[in-house]
């Protein structure tokens, strides 16, 4: 009997290597025993015998079954626990979970993606299956940005991205320094003259809530629709299975009900963005 058909029931996982991005993240190679078909913007949760689960959405390729990625932020017991994973250790994933992104309504559409911080991991996944199906848009962009330029993730990738002529692809930091060559700002001001048409295009946005925030406010303001804004309402997801209430928006739960959402289903909820 295949295990994913139990949302409850871990299935066994083999820690493959973790990869240190920056001091505070690192990234899980994982290999499960089952192949895991999941779609960009889907989530797992990963347990960790004796400390617990936590739920995280995949950073790798979905169309690469037999190995999974997770890049994790050191952020409390769970987390911690996971940066203290080593080659060989065992673990439990259970999903995918929750809704991905609906690929079928980004064709033949100018596709704009913004990132901010820790929002590149899940981004990571939707970025490569864009690159896979680039045919099917009009256009591609990425605008990104962190605090600093240490705070990059996939540092030797996003140059690889920078290649890529199917890519329109700028970066930013809050605060620059000697070693940044490249824009200081935040990520909205990289929205600037656009080249692409606003008022028919799709924007999606993953990062902390107030950068989300804000760069939905200036997507509204430079003429992106609502229904074609979509977010990534991931951050305050537990059980995963719309049981403990602690991912509610309104009258959704991020993890049954997304976590990624159309802006024009939960705009009008005033805790949207706590």
């Amino acid at each position: 009997m295949n295990n994913w058909h139990n949302p409850y029931n871990p299935i066994k996982t083999e820690v493959v290597d973790s990869i240190v991005e920056t001091p505070m993240i690192k990234t899980l190679k994982l290999r499960p025993q089952e192949p895991i078909a999941f779609a960009a913007g889907q989530f797992v949760e990963l347990t960790i015998p004796g400390f617990g689960e936590a739920p995280f959405t995949p950073s790798s390729r979905p169309s690469a079954t037999e190995m999974l990625y997770l890049t994790i932020m050191n952020v409390g017991t769970v987390t911690e626990a996971v940066h203290r994973l080593a080659k060989g250790d065992t673990v439990g994933l259970r999903g995918p979970l929750g809704t991905g992104y609906p690929l079928e309504r980004f064709k033949d559409k100018e596709i704009l993606v913004v990132g901010g911080g820790c929002g590149f991991a899940p981004l990571r996944s939707l970025m490569y299956t864009l690159f896979e199906r680039s045919e099917d848009f009009k256009k591609l962009l990425f605008r990104g940005g962190c605090k600093s330029s240490q705070e990059f993730l996939y540092k030797e990738e996003l140059h690889q991205w920078a290649e890529r002529p199917d890519l329109d692809v700028q970066l930013t930091v809050d605060v620059g320094d000697v070693s940044w060559k490249g824009h200081v700002g935040v990520v909205t001001t990289l929205l600037e003259d656009l080249d692409m048409d606003c008022s028919k295009g799709v924007a999606i946005v993953c990062g902390p809530p107030i950068m989300m925030k804000l760069t939905t406010a200036k997507l509204s303001e430079m003429g992106f629709q609502d229904p074609n804004i979509y977010l990534s309402m991931e951050r305050n997801m537990s059980c995963a299975i719309g049981k403990c209430g602690h991912c509610r928006i309104g009258i959704y739960y991020a993890c049954h009900d997304g976590p990624v959402f159309c802006y024009d289903k939960i705009k009008q909820f005033p805790d949207l963005w706590t």
